[in-house]
């Protein structure tokens, strides 16, 4: 393709008009022991501000031979996923996220509040959905294994004015599969 050539530009390379960032939908949902924990993945799903389409690694494997290194594939990692989450003034995601967190490793006595010490007592699974520009479901991302593992402070100011509080939240899982345009991975 010769370059300034606009109209393959246009009919190759953004034949649908490119995708949007701004067009998705995060699910998490929290483990059913966790207290207001339906509420809050409802709520979260108008509330999630931000996401990412998580990425993977595979590592090196180097083995040196002959003086020369020779670097065959590794296994896959999972860097931890991050959304930013807008809060309301009841509180109902932090408050749960917090939940979530203290269940896990208790603030006072350092102890798991589960039943069990199974990580599937604590882990649960999450959903983002990439939207076309019609409405159409593109691409879904499955977290599989997710826990918190930060929650970010929300800064208070006197000088914030015509601002919503917002905060992160960071969770570490085992794995993500992802189907729909483009096939199935995972």
């Amino acid at each position: 393709m010769p370059a300034f050539a606009i109209n393959e530009f246009r009919n190759l390379g953004m034949a649908f008009d490119g995708a949007r960032p701004n067009l998705f939908e995060c699910i998490i949902n929290f483990p059913s022991t966790i207290p207001g924990g339906t509420l809050a993945t409802g709520k979260l799903a108008f509330t999630c501000k931000t996401a990412q389409l998580p990425g993977s690694t595979i590592g090196v494997a180097p083995v040196q031979y002959f003086g020369r290194e020779v670097k065959l594939a590794g296994n896959r990692t999972f860097a931890d996923w991050t959304v930013t989450i807008l809060n309301d003034e009841d509180f109902l995601t932090r408050s749960t996220m917090e939940k979530w967190l203290d269940a896990i490793n208790g603030h006072a006595n350092n102890v798991r509040r589960f039943a069990s010490a199974a990580p599937s007592a604590y882990t649960a699974d999450a959903t983002v959905i990439h939207y076309s520009k019609v409405g159409a479901p593109l691409r879904t991302y499955r977290f599989t294994g997710m826990f918190p593992t930060d929650v970010t402070p929300i800064d208070l100011d006197w000088g914030s004015n015509d601002t919503i509080e917002e905060y992160s939240v960071t969770f570490a899982y085992q794995w993500w599969d992802a189907s729909g345009v483009g096939g199935s991975v995972g």
